[in-house]
């Protein structure tokens, strides 16, 4: 367990920084490869923990992988040339492994047995092995399949035509990705719209997807061709820096070639609505993702409600969100945030924790968080409780704090930014 020490940033945070490509896209990069016929190169790719996790285990499925820092190449084996493992598929942290690799398992003629570490042990799983089941798949775990371990036993399945309850990408790409090698049409009808990746990344390796509205659906049997693909960098990274920019005094920070898909820019939505100083600049197109260069200024923010079909564009966000609304003159109320609560963490429970041992005014609800601002934060010894996203939007507040933070199990940072306080020193040293 290491702790790490985090000051407050008294001359600002000022330059440019390269954001670590885009978690999501680097996972779907890899196992798209893998399923794909032909050789996949990824540029961009980042070799943070999870997305390493994803790159053992297709290893272990058969495929040859090679990589070597932000480069990937991928031997892909097509649908039928993935290998029954002879190990136990280890997930890691990560629950997009978890749950998109399910997807494709599910279709596999082998047996197969998928675990995690403690925290993906307390995430529910149900919400796609139950649909996987009623597609044919055979799984079996803890609590009648809702937890790993896993054990997924697949063969020939049949299209669905599931309506999910909840607005969950992870939901979506898994029954998709089961459903192209079912017989029939698969479709998957969300509450609002979830990120969009796997779509867009489907169609880039030549697979047919049909949308209409709210419902995305594919047609069984279809192959995917392989491809090179540009990673962006990832908004839910570059958030953290987003908000720093935006709270700490003297401060105007340029992030490069970040990734501006609209399912998952609403982080931006919320700056703008707090009426922060942002400029959007460079907008372009990357292996089929929006991109853009982004310069936050320090602003003065008022609070505002961040609710409904925003929620599911920002569910990652919401931890540093909390740390941008204790600066926010007035009230800022986060509701209809229910997902929160199976995270890494219970982050409503932890945000809320760690952000008032900080001296933030701050209360939990039973579905988000209220928070009054403007409050001065004082130093204090806080936890990431082993969840990435908690550790950097605690640094983040300690850039503001009158007196240092200390940070409990900073190493879950590297889950997804490992160069994340290199970024932080560089800013400050300009």
């Amino acid at each position: 367990m290491t702790n790490v020490q985090v000051n407050q940033a008294r001359t600002g945070l000022n330059g440019s920084i390269q954001i670590p490509g885009d978690k999501s896209i680097s996972h779907r990069a890899v196992m798209f490869g893998a399923i794909a016929n032909g050789t996949t190169t990824v540029e961009g790719f980042l070799p943070g923990d999870d997305c390493l996790s994803t790159i053992s285990c297709f290893r272990k499925l058969g495929v040859k992988i090679e990589q070597e820092n932000e480069r990937v190449t991928i031997e892909g084996k097509g649908w039928t040339g993935l290998e029954e493992p002879s190990e136990i598929l280890d997930v890691g942290n990560s629950g997009t492994t978890t749950r998109l690799m399910l997807g494709i398992l599910a279709t596999r003629p082998f047996h197969s047995v998928v675990i995690g570490d403690d925290s993906i042990a307390k995430r529910p799983m149900a919400r796609v092995t139950k649909p996987l089941r009623e597609m044919g798949s055979i799984i079996d775990g803890r609590d009648n399949g809702n937890f790993t371990p896993l054990a997924i036993r697949g063969g020939a399945t049949k299209a669905i035509q599931f309506e999910s309850k909840v607005a969950s990408a992870q939901v979506k790409s898994a029954i998709l990705l089961s459903g192209l090698q079912s017989e029939g049409t698969t479709s998957v009808t969300e509450p609002a719209l979830s990120r969009d990746h796997t779509e867009r990344m489907l169609e880039a390796f030549g697979v047919l997807v049909k949308r209409d509205g709210l419902t995305v659906s594919v047609e069984g049997g279809q192959s995917l061709q392989a491809q090179h693909i540009v990673v962006p960098g990832d908004i839910s990274s570059a958030a953290f820096f987003l908000v720093a920019g935006a709270i700490v005094p003297q401060s105007k920070i340029t992030l490069r070639g970040v990734g501006m898909n609209p399912t998952r820019s609403g982080i931006i939505d919320v700056l703008q609505q707090m009426g922060a100083e942002l400029l959007i600049e460079n907008e372009k197109m990357a292996g089929g993702e929006p991109i853009a260069d982004l310069t936050i200024t320090t602003s003065n923010l008022k609070g505002i409600e961040i609710s409904g079909d925003l929620i599911p564009r920002l569910i990652d966000e919401i931890p540093v969100i909390a740390v941008l609304a204790t600066q926010a003159e007035g009230t800022t109320v986060i509701k209809d945030a229910e997902e929160l609560k199976v995270k890494e963490t219970n982050r409503i429970d932890t945000v809320v924790s760690e952000l008032t041992k900080a001296g933030a005014q701050i209360k939990a609800t039973d579905d988000g968080m209220i928070i009054e601002g403007k409050s001065p934060l004082k130093g204090a010894k806080v936890s990431s409780y082993g969840d990435h996203r908690i550790g950097m939007a605690m640094a983040i507040a300690a850039l503001i704090a009158q007196e240092p933070m200390t940070i409990e199990r900073s190493e879950a940072i590297a889950v997804s930014y490992t160069s994340f306080f290199e970024h932080i020193n560089a800013l400050q040293n300009k």
